[in-house]
């Protein structure tokens, strides 16, 4: 009998890699990575060479095309499978990442009219510009007395779709005006493979307020925000939410000629790139949390009931398995901090003692941060150096290092850093077991757990758990294959279910990191200092923070009205 296969797009912040996954063992047979041409847009955009104010990230949505047009015929031609073996293709994204669209379903940035707008571009999730219109809308919410903000944590943030679509409206009216859809680019890469405008529950659950039984909120609530807002669910956010794993539609002609796959192709909804995982790492029943771990980090767990739980980026019913209740949390910056350190504080005699060592600068810190005990560096440090996702929800908190001297080093400045993102997870886990929501077990997934063993110990220890990890280092793209095989049905070869699909293809390592215990007492100490600086910096004992973002802005706005650059 001839094996069939699925393929995976998983969409990251700065590549789309496609897996080419046999779906009767999880197999993962090829895959490919297309660098985004454009990268991350956070200071000029491109063409026009208008300069982008702070807190600022676009793409350009031309570089998630061409992923399909380059990774997907290559993992065709590595595989050497054939296009009529290929039952399914399901994709992953970043989210919230959202763009305006004509009635054409064509991004306004890629239109002559509009592209030299930053507003018509891709906004990405990590865009935090739109700070003000979220606090505008948690406090219209707390004054109308809203249902919804309870199921967010208490907080909507910047990063997502409402807040992104005000700033649009707020700050270039005629593109708010000249925008027929406002879509996430997962569905929108699904828009073009298909031709059909549906959205898939994750994105519309987690990201835009949406939920399965009371939708949106009420129009009474978007027309108070903002008159223009009125209808914004029914016009600009319109079209049909489908759960995960059903079939968005058939892959068109033109597409298939461009993938090398055929006509007809079974074509899953769109998911949220952590989201995907976990079914990849087989925690498709409650108590199982997942930690996504990449530039960020997303914690996704399972639970057969809907909680209240602070600072939660959402629960969602189906959200991420069907049948459970679905809850994400996350933290802004994870690798994006370790890399923060490398590229712009690490000094320049470790660059070169890595590379006498034929090391790299991350393998160099870990080895010699590895040889310090828990608390041994003096030093704590609170992990916001992209502001707090969970539990604070506050996009305008930075990094804070306590404790450096004269005789600090790099590898402990390094180590503090791990240790600052393990405390970090550890507060959100304490946030659901303290409101009744289990979490009996951790998994790792992502490029971090892969590479960084001393990081995973550390999380073992900080967080008193044992922590698996996933045996792909792409289990987005590998979960988002399970969705196709799902969408394609076990008519064509497939699963009827995302638990059928994942007892045959999900994998861990045999290897697992288990706490020290007498490193997981020291870390409880440094914990309590963690949490008292937490809440002193992050609600409001002291507001330095807040200060110190306001006198940078408004430094760099008056230095661009000095020198004629236009507002965006």
């Amino acid at each position: 009998m001839t094996s069939k296969y699925a393929i995976g797009v998983d969409y990251g912040t700065e590549s789309g890699r496609a897996l080419l996954v046999d779906i009767s063992n999880g197999q993962e047979v090829a895959s490919h990575v297309t660098s985004y041409g454009h990268g991350v847009i956070d200071e000029v955009l491109p063409g026009s060479g208008r300069k982008l104010e702070p807190d600022w990230a676009l793409q350009h949505p031309d570089d998630y095309l061409e992923v399909l047009r380059r990774s997907v015929p290559e993992v065709l031609r590595l595989s050497g499978v054939k296009a009529e073996d290929v039952i399914g293709i399901g994709i992953d994204f970043t989210a919230c990442t959202m763009m305006p669209l004509n009635a054409e379903g064509i991004p306004l940035c890629m239109t002559p009219e509009w592209s030299a707008n930053p507003h018509a571009w891709v906004k990405l999730w990590k865009h935090h510009a739109a700070q003000e219109e979220a606090d505008r809308i948690n406090e219209l919410a707390e004054q109308r007395g809203e249902s919804f903000p309870a199921r967010y944590g208490g907080k909507q943030s910047s990063e997502w779709m409402i807040a992104k679509i005000w700033q649009i409206a707020n700050e270039a009216s005629d593109i708010y005006e000249a925008t027929d859809l406002f879509m996430e680019a997962a569905d929108w890469i699904v828009l073009q493979m298909t031709g059909n405008p549906v959205r898939n529950s994750c994105t519309a659950g987690y990201k835009a307020i949406w939920h399965k039984e009371a939708g949106y909120p009420s129009d009474a609530f978007f027309t108070a925000l903002d008159p223009r807002l009125s209808g914004l669910t029914e016009t600009k956010l319109r079209g049909e939410i489908l759960p995960l794993g059903s079939k968005a539609g058939s892959l068109s002609g033109d597409m298939a000629a461009m993938m090398g796959l055929l006509p007809g192709t079974a074509v899953a909804v769109g998911n949220v790139d952590a989201h995907a995982a976990v079914p990849a790492v087989g925690a498709v029943t409650p108590g199982k949390l997942v930690m996504a771990m990449g530039t960020s980090t997303c914690h996704l767990l399972l639970s057969d009931q809907e909680m209240i739980v602070e600072g939660m980026c959402g629960v969602v019913a189906d959200g991420i398995v069907p049948g459970y209740y679905g809850y994400e949390a996350g933290q802004s910056a994870v690798g994006d901090i370790f890399a923060w350190y490398i590229d712009e504080a690490v000094p320049e005699y470790v660059v070169q003692a890595a590379k006498i060592e034929g090391m790299s600068v991350h393998a160099w810190l870990e080895q010699r941060a590895a040889a310090y005990e828990p608390g041994e560096t003096g030093l704590l440090a609170l992990d916001w150096w992209n502001g707090n996702r969970s539990v604070l929800v506050d996009a305008d908190l930075s990094g804070v290092v306590l404790g450096l001297t004269l005789l600090t080093k790099p590898e402990e400045i390094y180590r503090t850093l791990l240790e600052a993102t393990a405390f970090g997870t550890r507060k959100i886990i304490d946030s659901f077991v303290q409101q009744g929501i289990r979490v009996d077990e951790l998994y790792a997934c992502g490029g971090l757990p892969q590479r960084n063993r001393l990081l995973m110990q550390i999380y073992a220890d900080v967080t008193g758990r044992e922590i698996k990890i996933a045996a792909s280092t792409q289990t987005a793209a590998l979960g988002a294959a399970m969705f196709a095989s799902v969408a394609a049905g076990s008519a064509a070869g497939g699963y009827d279910s995302v638990v059928e699909a994942a007892d045959r293809m999900a994998h861990i390592r045999e290897e697992t990191f288990v706490p020290i215990p007498a490193n997981t007492a020291s870390y409880e100490k440094l914990y309590r200092e963690y949490e008292a600086l937490h809440d002193y910096f992050g609600r409001g004992g002291n507001t330095v923070l807040k200060t110190l973002k306001e006198m940078k802005t408004a430094a760099k706005s008056a230095k661009a009205n000095e020198t004629h650059e236009v507002r965006v």
